[in-house]
């Protein structure tokens, strides 16, 4: 386990020992929070992510988990989609990703591009045809 992992584990045996019946992962001393914009905006300041919403971290997660290669229908289970519609309004295509697109066309044709500068080979004599 790498030291990401000791931490995470470490803060959750201290949750557990504190809050032992609390099932909550985010709570206020084991409580439910009741209004989630108050949390939302101090968990936002703390980690510096001012103008932050919920739904800029689904996005982020969509965009991660396709440019990763995961499979859509397996990104939609873990991101909790249920429908193709609502998970493409979180798969946003940027003008990055339109570029990074168009880069690696271009370096698929020139790896299959081959330029034929000399003459072609006999073979048995015969000089094939070349499409031009």
């Amino acid at each position: 386990m790498g030291p990401e992992g000791q931490a995470s584990h470490c803060q959750w045996q201290e949750q557990m020992s504190r809050y032992p019946d609390c099932p909550l992962v985010f709570h206020p001393q084991g409580e439910r929070i009741k209004d989630l914009r108050g949390s939302w905006s101090r968990a936002c300041k703390d980690a510096k992510l001012a103008d932050k919403i919920p739904h800029d971290f689904g996005r982020t997660a969509v965009r991660n988990l396709v440019r990763g290669g995961v499979p859509e229908r397996v990104a939609m289970m873990i991101t909790g989609h249920k429908t193709r519609d609502v998970f493409e309004r979180y798969n946003i295509v940027s003008a990055g990703d339109l570029e990074e697109a168009a880069k690696r066309i271009d370096e698929r044709i020139a790896a299959k591009t081959v330029t034929n500068l000399g003459t072609t080979p006999l073979v048995d004599g015969i000089q094939p045809a070349v499409s031009r």
